[in-house]
């Protein structure tokens, strides 16, 4: 009997000694964890943005430049992420557009550290020394801090008359049957159909600045041409008539910027030189390869 109960009384000992251990072992893991992590924790990347601010509900008030600070480390890389971060977390006051966040929309079209783009696609500079300055759409009226006025783009846009027109619609099957085209003529509306009317390149355009009530722009003129290259497209003359006045395409002077510009990769510029050879007649639509109403008979 008495071994038994020295036994069971060692037995008993043991355990709570090796809880004790066990919980010191615990603990010390816990406080080396946390110091391990208290020097791996990446310092603060502090960005500096410089973005412009009016409210027109604010009479009198004049435009200014407002800072906000921005730490990268907690951000993603792109500047409508800055931007969405400073409206969440910092300032729900300021107003941008944005949409696909994914360069295909066009809302999110600002002037970005001097150069005219969309915000979703640029990326943030992280050289900390310097801001980032952000302004709306240059030479444009503004609805509010980064939103600029696109009713005159737009209007500009309906005048061109952007949709396929037809001499014989009457007779024509719409909507029950396709209008053929060739592989050939179909590749000559690469780079013209991609656009999205974000205005970048008008925006960047100095003709567009002097003359925005007359010339239509880069933007404008490119969808004209993507029209007007469209082999099954019949109103070709007509859009051509439309646009020989001295303002409309000629006030373009190969600045090219709008290419520069271009957040797609596009040429506005090239565009408009072959809307002025076929209106000089240097050049001359070709005739369709394939017959664009067989399927219509």
């Amino acid at each position: 009997m008495l071994v038994n109960e020295a036994r069971l009384m060692l037995s008993r000992t043991g355990a709570v000694a090796a809880r004790q251990q066990l919980r010191s072992l615990t603990s010390g893991t816990q406080q080396n964890n946390q110091q391990a992590e208290a020097k791996s924790a990446p310092e603060p990347q502090i960005k500096t943005f410089q973005i412009y601010r009016w409210n027109p509900d604010n009479a009198g008030e004049k435009p200014y430049m407002q800072t906000y600070q921005v730490n990268l480390r907690e951000c993603g890389p792109m500047v409508l992420d800055a931007l969405i971060k400073i409206k969440n977390e910092m300032d729900p006051t300021l107003t941008f557009r944005r949409s696909c966040r994914e360069g295909i929309c066009g809302s999110c079209a600002m002037n970005i550290a001097g150069t005219n783009t969309l915000a979703c696609i640029s990326k943030i500079d992280t050289n900390t020394s310097k801001p980032l300055k952000v302004y709306p759409l240059p030479h444009m009226y503004v609805v509010r801090d980064l939103v600029p006025d696109m009713n005159h783009f737009y209007e500009q846009y309906r005048s061109i008359q952007p949709w396929l027109q037809r001499k014989n619609e009457a007779s024509e099957k719409k909507g029950k049957a396709q209008y053929l085209q060739s592989v050939e003529d179909r590749s000559k509306l690469d780079g013209l159909y991609e656009c999205i009317l974000c205005a970048c390149c008008s925006t960047s355009c100095p003709s567009y600045w002097w003359n925005a009530e007359k010339y239509l722009g880069p933007a404008v003129l490119m969808q004209a041409y993507r029209w007007i290259i469209d082999s099954r497209d019949e109103s070709t003359h007509e859009r051509l008539d439309k646009l020989k006045d001295p303002f409309s395409v000629y006030r373009c002077h190969t600045i090219m910027n709008c290419t520069r510009t271009c957040p797609k990769g596009l040429n506005p510029g090239r565009a408009i030189a072959e809307i002025k050879k076929l209106l000089s007649g240097m050049a001359k639509k070709p005739e369709p390869k394939l017959d664009t109403a067989a399927l219509h008979k």
